[in-house]
Formats: C-alpha cells, structure tokens, sequence
C-alpha cells in the first residue's frame, strides 16, 4: 500500500502520526470525521488563495467554519484575493483538491493557521492522497509549521 507524500514528510521532521484510509470515497466533513472517529471541527481543511499571479496562500481551518474574505484580503494587505484553480492547486502543492496539506510541499508557501485548528488535541489533515488522512496532535502540526502564522481568519458575531 502506497504511503501518503505527507506521512512521508512528517516522519522526515518527527512528526508522530496515524494514517487513515477510508473504505469509500469521502463525500462530507461529517463522513470523514465519523469514519475518522473524530468531531467535525478535528477535520482541517487546507485551502490555497491566489494572492497575485504565481503567489499563493494556504489557509488552515477546522471543520465546516467559513474563512471571512474581508479579514483574509485585510490580513494580506490585498484588496483582491481568488480561491485557486484546481490546476493552480495541483501545480503549486503536488496535491489535488481534497488530498492538499502543508506538509510535502515542492516548494514554501506561506502557511496561516486558524485558532480554531489548535482548539482540538487531536487533528486529521488531507495526506496528500484523496481519501486518505493524516491523524496527529495539533501542538505537533503548530510546531512543524513553525514558520506559519496563527491569525483568526472567522468572522465572529
């Protein structure tokens, strides 16, 4: 069985972590976390942002939470911001949509973690293969990401 570009990168760091395959294709967040044995808000997502042209950003969020558009163009100092391609997402990560991770990247791209992703002890991340997950302590993704910035991307009433 092929193992995930992302456990591959993590035990490279000493990244302590599970890998879980799901039987069937992945369809929501509540699947994956049932599957997974976790709470909706242990998924994270990984969404890439197109900043400007070849530049991109990936965002970190739990769950099913919406990222603000307005925060996150605030945040980068950008007054227009696109979701990437999925071609975009593919060229600049190696991964495709629904297997995309910060980790295993061929080359750096600036990481922004949502609060809400440290709120679990226990986290799931796309491996780098589509349905596959990568299950590890969130201090421990925190720690890895070193360079990524914790900045609260959710508009809170």
């Amino acid at each position: 069985m092929e193992i995930p570009p992302v456990s591959i990168a993590l035990e490279e760091l000493g990244v302590p972590h599970k890998i879980f395959r799901h039987e069937n294709p992945v369809t929501s967040f509540e699947q994956a976390a049932s599957e997974r044995g976790q709470r909706v808000s242990q998924v994270v997502r990984s969404i890439l942002f197109r900043v400007a042209e070849d530049d991109f950003v990936m965002v970190l969020i739990a769950g099913s939470a919406q990222i603000s558009w307005k925060i996150l163009r605030k945040h980068l100092g950008r007054s227009r911001i696109t979701m990437a391609t999925e071609d975009e997402v593919l060229s600049a990560t190696g991964y495709r949509v629904g297997a995309v991770s910060p980790f295993g990247l061929p080359h750096p791209l600036k990481v922004l973690i949502d609060p809400s992703v440290l709120d679990e002890d226990e986290i799931s991340i796309g491996s780098g293969i589509r349905n596959t997950a990568v299950i590890l302590n969130s201090a421990d993704l925190h720690h890895a990401l070193n360079n990524a910035e914790v900045v609260s991307l959710i508009e809170h009433q």
